[in-house]
């Protein structure tokens, strides 16, 4: 199984946000009290769309030049990234419902999501 949840580091970055489905990039820091809300929401809805799209977690405070390149100026910040350019973000600690919905549209269908009408 890939692993849908991975820590960057500045020397793997680039490796981890080229994927076949979308990345979910968490710009994050370990002093960070709102980041700390928000990531297990981040790894939540990483793990309910595994094979859909994968999460790459980088902590700005490693990464100084790859956060001065997204214009990382505040946190938690969450960027979807799409062969290898970014399509949206969200910033601030955003509640589990709101980080689904703004996600969704960026999502390929769920294998298995079709209409049965009859039985």
């Amino acid at each position: 199984m890939l692993p849908w949840i991975v820590d960057a580091e500045p020397g793997t970055f680039e490796d981890e946000i080229r994927a076949s489905v979308p990345v979910l990039v968490d710009f994050w820091a370990p002093w960070c009290g709102p980041c700390r809300m928000v990531s297990p929401l981040v790894e939540r809805v990483g793990r309910e769309n595994a094979g859909r799209m994968k999460v790459v977690k980088l902590n700005v405070d490693d990464a100084p030049a790859i956060s001065a390149r997204y214009n990382v100026s505040g946190i938690p910040l969450l960027v979807v990234i799409r062969d290898a350019g970014e399509v949206d973000r969200l910033v601030g600690a955003a509640p589990l419902e709101r980080l689904r919905a703004w996600l969704e549209p960026h999502l390929p269908a769920a294998s298995g999501e079709r209409i049965h009408h009859a039985r």
